[in-house]
C-alpha cells in the first residue's frame, strides 16, 4: 500500500482509529433520527431495530485526502428497547441497546485490516423529560448514556466492533413545533472516554480527550403520521493518545442526510434516511450511508 506524504505515527494512529469510531450505534458520538426527544404516554414501550449500510472510499490526513484505493465498508444493526414511565414527576425512558454487524476494509486496506463481525458494546442510557408539552410539539430532554466494554474484541485485530473501554456520554434534546407542518429538532452531546489497557498487541494504554456533537433536523409534515427530514451535524472527534504519546488523530466531521418518516399502522413507523460526510479532517470520508429503522410501540 502506497501512502506517500504521512508519517508512520500518523498512518498508525488513522488505521489504529478505525476500531475506535466505526463501532455499532453510533459511528460518531450519538446520532439521533428526528423525533426520537418525543416523549410517549406513560407505561408505553417502544421496540427498534436498526439497520446502517456505508461506504467509505476515501482517507484523509490532515484535511488532504490520501493517495490509493481506501476504503471500509460497514454494515451494522442495533436492537434497542425503551420503556417510558414517571419518576418523581418527570416523565423518564430507560432503554439498553444492543449493536451487531461487521466492517469490512476494501481496496488496498483489504490486506492491511481485513474484516471483522461480532457484537457491539451493551448500551445503557435514560432519558428524563424537564420540559414535556405534546399540545406545543415542545420536548426538552437529557440522556446519560454508559457503554460498556462487552462487544467483541481482539487486540490483534485492527478492526473490532467493540472498544475494550467504558464510554459516557451526556447528550440533551429539544424539539420544537414551528406551525402546523414544521418541526425543529436540536440535539448536542459529549463523550468521555476510559481507558483501553490492550490497544495494540504491544500492549499500550489508549487515552482519548471528549469528543462533542451538535445535530439539527427540520421535519416537514407531508400528512399526519408521514414526514420529510433534512438533517446536519458536526462532530469534533477526541485526540487519541497511547502511553502518553499524541496520536494526531483529532478529527472533525460534516455530515448531510435526508429521509423520510411514515408510520404504517398506528403503532408501526419505518424510517429511511440517506446521508454522507460534507467534510472530513482525519480518517475514513463516508461517500454514503443508508439508514433504516423499524419502531413498533407496544
Amino acid at each position: 500500500m502506497n501512502i506517500p506524504k504521512i508519517s508512520n505515527r500518523a498512518r498508525n494512529s488513522l488505521l489504529l482509529g478505525l476500531s475506535l469510531t466505526l463501532l455499532a450505534g453510533a459511528a460518531r458520538a450519538i446520532d439521533i433520527d428526528a423525533g426520537d426527544y418525543t416523549a410517549l404516554p406513560e407505561g408505553t414501550t417502544v421496540g427498534l431495530l436498526y439497520m446502517q449500510h456505508a461506504e467509505r472510499n476515501s482517507l484523509y490526513a490532515n484535511k488532504q485526502q490520501l493517495p490509493g484505493n481506501n476504503g471500509l465498508d460497514s454494515d451494522i444493526g442495533i436492537v434497542r428497547l425503551l420503556h417510558f414511565t414517571t419518576v418523581g414527576g418527570y416523565r423518564v425512558g430507560p432503554q439498553l441497546l444492543l449493536p451487531f454487524g461487521q466492517l469490512k476494509a476494501t481496496g488496498d486496506l483489504a490486506p492491511v485490516l481485513g474484516q471483522r463481525s461480532g457484537m457491539g458494546d451493551l448500551i445503557l442510557a435514560a432519558t428524563v423529560w424537564t420540559i414535556h408539552e405534546p399540545e406545543n410539539k415542545r420536548y426538552l430532554g437529557f440522556t446519560p448514556y454508559l457503554f460498556a466494554p462487552t462487544g467483541s474484541y481482539n487486540t490483534s485485530r485492527a478492526l473490532n466492533l467493540g472498544e475494550n473501554r467504558w464510554k459516557y456520554v451526556l447528550q440533551v434534546g429539544y424539539i420544537q413545533g414551528l406551525g402546523d407542518k414544521l418541526t425543529l429538532d436540536l440535539a448536542a452531546d459529549v463523550t468521555a472516554y476510559g481507558r483501553n489497557d490492550r490497544a495494540n498487541p504491544a500492549g499500550q494504554a489508549l487515552t482519548q480527550s471528549a469528543s462533542y456533537q451538535v445535530q439539527g433536523f427540520m421535519r416537514y409534515a407531508l400528512q399526519p403520521g408521514w414526514d420529510l427530514r433534512l438533517g446536519l451535524s458536526r462532530t469534533r472527534n477526541g485526540e487519541t493518545r497511547l502511553d502518553g504519546s499524541r496520536q494526531d488523530a483529532a478529527a472533525t466531521i460534516d455530515k448531510l442526510q435526508l429521509g423520510a418518516a411514515v408510520f404504517v399502522t398506528p403503532k408501526t413507523q419505518l424510517l429511511a434516511t440517506l446521508g454522507r460526510d460534507v467534510s472530513v479532517s482525519n480518517g475514513f470520508k463516508e461517500a454514503t450511508r443508508l439508514n433504516l429503522r423499524l419502531l413498533q410501540v407496544f
